[in-house]
């Protein structure tokens, strides 16, 4: 029982808050890069290889501008201005500009979770990269109990409790693409938030890279943990932890998914094993080869980063023809 009289919060109200709210745990100072690395942050080498690598996405489809949503405070898109100068640029995230940024780099301030800036529309010659921003929208999760599915609710103390039942909606959802789960994190407010960025490009390619499952690998279980301080840890809505739950992908409706190792193979030259005699004649060369190995490496290990999924979907711009169609 709640130790306290507050009313239950619905999930993703509480989500949202602790996440995105004035206290909010993006909005702090340290940033996400105080508590974790990420393939974009706090992995030398393997950020750096991440961003020759949506810059190669970008340059297979003849895209000369980058749109990172959800981008922390511009890591990667620093390593972009250094990779890739010619290539304009845009972050989207809910603080105010970073004194770090890169100058020639634009920014956008966001509301937080799914929603995105008004200004943020009708985007043309694009790349729209979302690293790791779908499994930060907040979702509603049902478990299932001796009455049937109900939503989760927080408490007073900050726990997780049963409460109302799904509407039609969220029932439907749950029976088509993920029947079988004691503990359904329903991705309704994903697959909306998706097609929300979706339709705010005319012409480019939206790419979304995050923890994510299939119907070929839903998992029994939910998803849904906190980080803090480096460490997974239990859910707390205070402001303190990360709240991060995995993406049931392919219910977005993209055109593709890949493996992000099938992705580095696809759009990169994998880097070769240096010879060892090397290490003798260019020490400085060997050493920056093995750099280079060990990066793709980690980018792409199975069952770590590798096995992290991207979707494509291009959007091409609307013509007379499909106009009057």
């Amino acid at each position: 029982m709640p130790t306290t009289d507050a009313p239950l919060r619905d999930l993703p109200g509480a989500w949202a808050q602790a996440l995105y709210g004035p206290s909010g745990f993006y909005r702090q100072a340290a940033g996400p890069a105080g508590h974790f690395v990420t393939s974009a942050q706090g992995l030398p080498g393997v950020d750096e290889l991440l961003a020759d690598l949506v810059a190669a996405v970008a340059a297979a489809h003849h895209l000369e501008q980058i749109i990172e949503i959800g981008c922390g405070r511009g890591e990667l898109l620093n390593l972009l201005r250094e990779r890739a100068p010619h290539l304009r640029l845009l972050g989207v995230d809910v603080v105010p500009r970073p004194s770090s940024l890169a100058p020639g780099i634009d920014w956008l301030v966001s509301p937080g979770a799914e929603r995105l800036p008004e200004q943020l529309t009708d985007l043309r010659g694009a790349l729209v990269f979302a690293h790791e921003w779908l499994d930060v929208v907040p979702c509603d999760i049902a478990v299932h109990t001796d009455a049937g599915f109900r939503l989760l609710a927080v408490d007073g103390d900050g726990d997780l409790v049963p409460d109302r039942p799904l509407d039609d909606a969220q029932d439907t959802w749950r029976r088509a693409h993920w029947p079988d789960g004691e503990v359904v994190e329903i991705g309704l407010r994903r697959d909306a938030a998706y097609r929300d960025l979706r339709s705010r490009l005319s012409d480019g390619l939206l790419v979304c890279v995050d923890y994510t499952h299939t119907a070929d690998d839903r998992p029994e279980g939910g998803t849904f943990v906190g980080y803090r301080a480096g460490a997974v840890c239990a859910p707390r809505f205070d402001g303190s932890t990360d709240l991060t739950a995995h993406v049931a992908m392919d219910c977005l409706g993209a055109d593709r998914l890949l493996r992000q190792h099938e992705v580095a193979d696809e759009f990169l030259d994998r880097p070769a094993r240096p010879d060892h005699a090397r290490a003798g004649t260019d020490p400085s060369g060997y050493v920056a080869a093995l750099r280079a190995r060990a990066a793709w490496t980690a980018l792409t290990a199975p069952g770590g980063l590798g096995d992290f999924r991207w979707s494509f979907d291009r959007v091409a711009p609307v013509t007379s023809s499909d106009a009057a169609s």
